[in-house]
């Protein structure tokens, strides 16, 4: 297992620059400095308001969510910040459809930067569910920044670690 398993699949420079940090203790103060708050979404019931705004904002035609909250049980090594399921269930003459989204429990202690990205990334699946060229543009439209925010929330779960 490699030392920096969250950005292990970044290149070598994004890793050497993540272990410098880390070794002259200012990964920290850096993610601080960045991101010097916290959310106030705290209840599951204020997840769903906080979700279903964004959803609303960019992907109105996915229908409703019909479950939204945050878990203890999603681990961050076994990949999962957070999950999305999708039920299509026959009603009649007419398709209805379920969408679920979960969130790991230890963003309720993130900075709203790092929870919005984690919902954009859940929301964009419910269109495109691999992680390819389209998905990625998806998240970009939700989250100009997404990208430097993911590799940022992935050098904070190893400096929650520490």
């Amino acid at each position: 297992m490699t030392k920096l398993k969250y950005i292990a699949h970044y290149s070598e420079q994004v890793q050497s620059q993540a272990e410098q940090l880390m070794g002259a203790g200012k990964l920290g103060i850096y993610l601080e400095t960045k991101y010097p708050k916290q959310h106030q979404v705290q209840s599951d019931k204020a997840l769903y308001q906080y979700i279903n705004d964004i959803k609303n904002q960019y992907m109105r035609k996915i229908g409703t969510l019909s479950h939204v909250s945050y878990s203890s049980k999603l681990k961050v090594l076994k990949h999962a910040l957070g999950v999305h399921t999708t039920q299509s269930r026959v009603q009649g003459s007419k398709l209805k459809s379920h969408n679920s989204i979960t969130v790991a429990s230890l963003f309720k202690e993130a900075p709203p930067e790092f929870l919005r990205m984690i919902v954009v990334h859940e929301l964009a699946h419910f269109k495109e569910h691999e992680h390819n060229k389209a998905f990625y543009q998806l998240c970009c439209h939700m989250e100009p920044e997404y990208h430097q925010i993911e590799l940022e929330m992935r050098l904070w779960l190893h400096w929650r670690e520490r």
